[in-house]
């Protein structure tokens, strides 16, 4: 029984902080991929930023040199610092993760959005 879990979303203002968590839990042998998505009122969702065992993260073009995606393996748990936040940034922000457990091959799984609002 997979969980995400994301937390650390509120409420800031323009040019302020959130940092964003998400756990996983379960029988989980592997993640492979660990990345954060949003989806804005009336808009498509989108990805922000993702983060593997090796190389180097990536990030959406809208919040490369803002957001910083990491990982702490031990806790099986994908952070997201983000700041200079904007307007725009407003969206529910959901947490993907490419993972094998004990009882099934590689799969996503996503957690339930954590809603992220700025104001002007």
């Amino acid at each position: 029984q997979v969980q995400l879990v994301e937390s650390g979303g509120g409420s800031v203002q323009a040019g302020g902080s959130l940092r964003l968590s998400c756990a996983a839990s379960g029988s989980i042998l592997t993640i492979s991929v660990m990345r954060w998505y949003r989806q804005a009122p009336g808009k498509q969702r989108e990805l922000v930023a993702g983060v593997t065992g090796i190389g180097g993260p990536n990030y959406a073009d809208s919040v490369k040199g803002r957001f910083t995606i990491s990982r702490d393996n031990a806790k099986n748990t994908v952070y997201l610092q983000m700041n200079s936040l904007k307007p725009e940034d407003t969206a529910v922000y959901y947490c993907n993760a490419a993972l094998r457990t004990a009882w099934s091959p590689f799969k996503d799984y996503w957690g339930q959005g954590t809603q992220v609002t700025v104001s002007s």
